[in-house]
């Protein structure tokens, strides 16, 4: 039977990913489209991308493709052609990482999904095809000059955290679903008005522009390839850079620098700094931003319960975890906030 799916050990890849020496290219792509048989795609993708060396997530469901993947720098060219004789994908657009160092994946899953990005919508009542103005880089910029232009910033809180447009409209929330709705009661007084949107790698506001535009807003655009692409064209154009901090990514490098400026704090001391990383304690998990002295401080935990709970014994800490709450279990991504006071930390 031909391999459809990992079978070793997350820990043991990731192990052998640090050490490998193999030059890598991250990327990331997405395409909406009809697919009929989603699990045949995807098991015919399986197939094809695992003996090039892919590493990554994606997930195909009926409305297309949404990917973030590593690819071998030897095997490029023939990721390229393999992606080009799939019909639909030929000449999709690959958004090549700012920053990488070939690190950000270890394994290859590829899910079949009710929907690409859950959005909540019902795509039968409006039409997904109808969608907002792509904005090339000096383009954005002309655009967002004129006062009667409003940026918005559909990722989440934990995204925008560490980095953003000039002048974004930020919401505050956890999730895509969750900012459609928001977004739209913000702005409901202003549809006259030119509204930019942007994201990761532009996926989002694809649906998001095409909602907007059913909804009765007039002039709707989005960051032709979110601010991965927006980035690299203001890099190799010499554009002036709008975008201030990094750009969050949902691989293990959890970010990438687009300009110098830090704008977030660690979350348990306060001062400058915008690394995520996840709790070391497995039973929390959580979110959060730490700098390197708190990370030495609380051995990579949230707080010195995370960290007292790492040194007990597996058997230990197996049973307590039946019974013990962590930050990760009583706040969302990013929420905890160790530096507003000790009692956070307990």
């Amino acid at each position: 039977m031909k391999k459809l799916f990992n079978k070793i050990n997350g820990e043991e890849l990731k192990q052998k990913m640090q050490a490998s020496e193999e030059p890598r290219i991250t990327l990331s792509f997405y395409k909406y489209y009809n697919l009929n048989n989603p699990h045949f795609f995807r098991d015919h993708l399986y197939l094809q991308l695992d003996q090039l060396g892919v590493m990554g997530r994606i997930y195909v469901a009926k409305e297309g493709i949404n990917g973030q993947i590593s690819v071998p720098e030897n095997n490029f060219t023939a990721f390229k052609a393999a992606m080009d004789d799939i019909t639909f994908l030929n000449g999709v657009r690959l958004n090549i990482a700012i920053e990488d160092d070939g690190k950000s994946f270890y394994k290859l899953k590829i899910k079949v999904r009710g929907k690409i990005v859950a959005d909540g919508l019902d795509d039968s009542t409006f039409d997904p095809t109808k969608r907002g103005k792509h904005l090339k880089a000096v383009e954005y910029n002309e655009l967002t000059d004129k006062e009667d232009t409003i940026v918005v910033d559909m990722r989440n809180h934990y995204e925008s955290e560490v980095g953003y447009f000039e002048g974004a409209i930020r919401p505050d929330v956890e999730t895509f679903r969750e900012a459609l709705p928001l977004v739209e009661k913000m702005l409901e007084d202003q549809k006259d008005k030119h509204i930019v949107m942007y994201c990761t790698g532009g996926i989002r506001c694809e649906k998001a522009s095409a909602y907007y535009l059913h909804k009765g807003f007039k002039h709707v655009y989005m960051v032709d390839g979110g601010i991965i692409e927006y980035a690299r064209e203001v890099k190799t154009q010499g554009l002036e850079n709008k975008y201030i901090g990094k750009n969050f990514v949902f691989d293990e490098r959890m970010g990438e620098r687009i300009s110098e400026e830090v704008i977030a704090k660690c979350h348990q001391c306060g001062t400058l700094c915008d690394t995520h990383v996840n709790c070391k304690n497995d039973a929390c998990h959580i979110l959060f931003i730490q700098c390197p002295s708190c990370a030495t401080k609380y051995d990579q935990c949230c707080s010195p319960k995370c960290s007292e709970f790492t040194q007990l014994p597996e058997d230990q800490r197996k049973e307590l975890r039946k019974t013990m709450e962590f930050n990760g279990t009583k706040f969302g991504k990013g929420r905890y906030k160790a530096h507003r006071g000790e009692e956070e930390l307990t």
